[in-house]
C-alpha cells in the first residue's frame, strides 16, 4: 500500500519536479520514496512496505528501464504472474507485485493489462517507447486515483493534495459540487470539489499520449437481465461454491511480510472474515473493535467480544468519547474534501488503534453490497408493492407514518416516513429519500435553484440498469455510488492516514462475480436480508451474531449535536461562517433550530460542518 503521484508534460525536455507531490503522501507510505524520470515525465511513489521488504523500494522499472511504474495496492496473484513472466524470458530483480506490472505493460494493451491484475490497485505506468502514460484503477475503486489535465500536461495522485502541490493545478472550488454533496454526502465520481480535478472511475484505465486523453472501461459488475443471467444452482451446490470462494478470498489476503489482523465490528460481515481467517491462521488472529459508552445502540463491543471469544483471538477494543473537534479537521485534510459520512470518525479511530499493533487489516467491507444486506433494499422491495395499492390507501399510510413515534423502527421512523411520502415519485427517487444526507426540502431551502447535475447522473445510472430485476438494479446502483464514493473512500483515507493497509475479501473479483449473479431469492428470503451469506455462516458464528439486526458503523450525532457538541457546531456554523457564502445563512439557522426541537437532522448538520472546515482550510 502506498501513495503515488506524478506529472507528464509531452512538450518538455526535462523531467518535472514532483518530490513535493510525493512528500504530501508520506502518511500513505512512510517506509521509502522514489521517482522514475524520463524527459517530460516523473512518476513517484511513497511506499508502505508490506511484501518484499528488501528489494521492493521505488523507483521500479522493467529490464531496460523503458517502462516505469508507481503502484498503490496489492496484486494477490502476483506470484503466478511472476512465474509466467520468468518462463517467458523476462528478468525480474524484486519479489514483490509492483515490478510485474511494468513487465506486463511491455506486451499488453491498457485494457488487457488491467484485466490481468487481480487485487486492489491504482497504478501509473510510463512506457517510454510509446511515449504513453497509463493510469489504472481497480474494479471496485478500493484505491483512489485523481488527475488534472490541460492540453499536453497531466498531473495525477492518490490524493488531491498531491495534485494541488503542483504549481500548474489551480486551487478553485467547483460550486456545482455543493448541492451534490449535500444530497449524497460526497461528490459523485468522476467529479470532485476541486474544479478541473477528476477521478479515474473504478474499473477504468486512462491513456495519455500524443493522441490525447482517453478513459475506457475494462470491467463492470455483472448485471443479470442486462449482460448475464442469474445462476441456476441447487442449494447444496450454491452453499459449497460460496463457502469455497469466501475461503479463497480470505486466504489470498493473508499474504504479507508484516503483522496482519482484522477489524471486528460484531456484524455478520466482519465476523465471517474473522472466523475464516482464524481457521486459516496457525496463530491467534489479532482483532480490533471501537465502541461508544452510551445507550444509543451504537456500541457493538458485546457482539464483537462473542466472536473474539469463539475463535480465541487476541482482541483489543477502544471506547471513544465525543471529542470530535480535534479529529474532524484531520479528517477533512486527509479526505481533501468535505465528507458527509460521520462513521469516518470511528473508522479513523479504529485505524489508529489497529496500526499500533499491525500493518495490514482485513475488513468486512462489501458484504452488504454483494448479498443485499441493507434495510433500504428490503424497504424498496416493500415500497414497490406499496406503489401498486389504491391511491387512498397509500395516502392514509403516508399520513399514519408521519405520526410514528421516533423510537420505533430502531430510530428509523423518519426514514420510513420520507420513503412513503416520496413513494409517488417512483424509484429511484423514493429510494434516494431514504439514503440522502439532506432531505430534499432542506436542500431547496439551503440552495434555492441549485444545479441538479448530480441528480441527472443518478437518474442516468438507474436508467442504464433497465431490464434487470429490482433488487439487482438497487444493488448495482449502490455499487456505482455509495460503495465507491462513500464506503471505500472512508476505508482508504481513515486507514492510510495511519499507514495501515486494509484488504476487503468480500470485494474479491471471483467472489463478487458469483454473488452478484445469485437469484434474488438467495439474497432476500422471507424478509431475511443477506440470506445466502447467513446460510453459509451458520456453523461459523454465534446465533446472537448471525441473527442480530444490522447496525451501521455510526456515531450518535443527533444526541451529540443537542448536548456535548452543540456549542461547537453552533460556533462553527454561526455568524461569519464561510459556508454562508454558498448557502442561505437563514436556512442554516432554521435547520439548527429544527434539530434542537427534535427533528433528526444530525447528518445534514455534519455535512455543513465538514464543508465549513473544508472552506476554512482552503483559506490557508
Amino acid at each position: 500500500m502506498c501513495g503515488i503521484a506524478g506529472a507528464v508534460d509531452l512538450r518538455a525536455r526535462v523531467a518535472p519536479e514532483v518530490d513535493g507531490l510525493v512528500a504530501t503522501l508520506r502518511h500513505r507510505g512512510p517506509d521509502a520514496a522514489g521517482v522514475f524520470t524520463r524527459p517530460g515525465v516523473a512518476i513517484g511513489q511513497s511506499r508502505l512496505a508490506v511484501v518484499d521488504l528488501v528489494t521492493g523500494d521505488p523507483p521500479i522499472a522493467n529490464e531496460d528501464g523503458t517502462v516505469g511504474v508507481a503502484f498503490n495496492g496489492e496484486i494477490y496473484d502476483h506470484a503466478a504472474i511472476r512465474a509466467q513472466l520468468l518462463a517467458a524470458g523476462h528478468r525480474l530483480r524484486t519479489t514483490g507485485d509492483t515490478e510485474v506490472v511494468a513487465h506486463l505493460a511491455e506486451d499488453l494493451d491498457p485494457v488487457a493489462l488491467c484485466r490481468r491484475l487481480d487485487g486492489m490497485f491504482a497504478f501509473a505506468v510510463w512506457d517510454d517507447r510509446r511515449r504513453r502514460l497509463l493510469l489504472g484503477r481497480d474494479r471496485f475503486g478500493k484505491k483512489p486515483l485523481h488527475y488534472w489535465h490541460d492540453g499536453d500536461r497531466l498531473v495525477f495522485g492518490s490524493e488531491i493534495k498531491a495534485l494541488l502541490a503542483h504549481p500548474a493545478v489551480p486551487r478553485r472550488l467547483d460550486p456545482g459540487a455543493i448541492p451534490a454533496y449535500l444530497t449524497f454526502g460526497y461528490v459523485p465520481t468522476p467529479r470532485t470539489f476541486h474544479d478541473g480535478v477528476r477521478s479515474v472511475p473504478p474499473g477504468h484505465v486512462l491513456t495519455f499520449d500524443a493522441d490525447g486523453l482517453r478513459v475506457e472501461p475494462y470491467w463492470r459488475p455483472p448485471l443479470p437481465g442486462v449482460d448475464c443471467e442469474h445462476l441456476d444452482l441447487g442449494p447444496d451446490e450454491q452453499r459449497r461454491e460460496l463457502r469455497r470462494l469466501l475461503c479463497d478470498a480470505v486466504d489470498r489476503r493473508r499474504v504479507a511480510d508484516v503483522p496482519l489482523g482484522a477489524f471486528l465490528s460484531g456484524g455478520v460481515d466482519s465476523s465471517v472474515v474473522v472466523a475464516l481467517l482464524a481457521r486459516l491462521s496457525p496463530r491467534p488472529v489479532q482483532t480490533f473493535t471501537i465502541g461508544f459508552d452510551d445507550g444509543d445502540g451504537f456500541d457493538e463491543r458485546p457482539y464483537a467480544a462473542r466472536v473474539a471469544a469463539a475463535y480465541g483471538t487476541e482482541h483489543t477494543e477502544l471506547v471513544v468519547e465525543p471529542d470530535v473537534a480535534g479529529v474532524v479537521e484531520r479528517l477533512v485534510w486527509h479526505h481533501d474534501q468535505p465528507f458527509g459520512d460521520s462513521s469516518a470518525l470511528p473508522t479513523f479511530w479504529l485505524g489508529e488503534l489497529t496500526r499500533r499493533h499491525v500493518t495490514v487489516a482485513l475488513s468486512g467491507d462489501g458484504g452488504d453490497e454483494l448479498f443485499a444486506g441493507y434495510e433500504r433494499f428490503g424497504a424498496a422491495l416493500v415500497l414497490d408493492r406499496f406503489d401498486r395499492l389504491p391511491a387512498p390507501v397509500r395516502h392514509a399510510a403516508v399520513a399514519a407514518s408521519g405520526r410514528i413515534p421516533a423510537g420505533l423502527f430502531g430510530g428509523r421512523a423518519g426514514g420510513v416516513h420520507r420513503l412513503l411520502a416520496r413513494s409517488g415519485d417512483g424509484l429511484p427517487w423514493s429510494y434516494l429519500s431514504w439514503i440522502n444526507y439532506t432531505p430534499r426540502e432542506w436542500v431547496e431551502q439551503l440552495l434555492p435553484g441549485a444545479d441538479p447535475w448530480a441528480l441527472d447522473d443518478y437518474a442516468a445510472l438507474w436508467a442504464a440498469t433497465d431490464g434487470a430485476g429490482l433488487l439487482d438494479r438497487l444493488q448495482h446502483l449502490n455499487l456505482r455510488t455509495y460503495l465507491v464514493d462513500d464506503l471505500l473512500v472512508k476505508a482508504d483515507r481513515s486507514s492510510m492516514a495511519h499507514g495501515l493497509e486494509v484488504r476487503s475479501p468480500f470485494l474479491d473479483t471471483a467472489l463478487a462475480e458469483f454473488a452478484l449473479r445469485l437469484p434474488p431469492r438467495s439474497r432476500v428470503r422471507r424478509g431475511s436480508l443477506k440470506w445466502a451469506l447467513k446460510d453459509v455462516a451458520r456453523d461459523l458464528l454465534p446465533h446472537q451474531v448471525l441473527h442480530r439486526r444490522k447496525r451501521g458503523f455510526g456515531v450518535p450525532l443527533d444526541r451529540w449535536f443537542r448536548t456535548d457538541l452543540r456549542p461547537w457546531v453552533r460556533g462553527l456554523l454561526g455568524g461569519g461562517a464561510r459556508v454562508h457564502g454558498y448557502v442561505k445563512p437563514g436556512a442554516v439557522a432554521d435547520l439548527l433550530a429544527a434539530h434542537d426541537s427534535g427533528v433528526d437532522l444530525g447528518r445534514t448538520i455534519w455535512t455543513l460542518a465538514t464543508l465549513e472546515l473544508f472552506l476554512r482550510q482552503g483559506d490557508r
